[in-house]
């Protein structure tokens, strides 16, 4: 029984897209970003720094034999 079923509600008005931002920016804002783009890319320095080996792993060769007291 379909007509008995309750009108589905009407849509809210579409609200309009607020303005982006100006495009300018201030030298204090710029420079914020500037600051912390830097601070971004030296953590993520650090941390590379640390990992010793590439996508590889260790290509060095082993050292297999060692050396003895008797001169072999």
């Amino acid at each position: 029984m379909g007509f008995l079923s309750p009108k589905m509600p009407s849509l809210p008005p579409v609200q309009p897209l607020p303005e982006p931002p100006s495009a300018e920016l201030s030298a204090a804002e710029k420079q914020k970003i500037a600051d912390e783009q830097a601070a971004l890319e030296r953590k993520r320095k650090g941390r590379k720094s640390t990992i010793l080996t590439g996508p590889l792993g260790d290509t060095s060769d082993a050292e297999l034999e060692k050396k003895t007291l008797l001169g072999s």
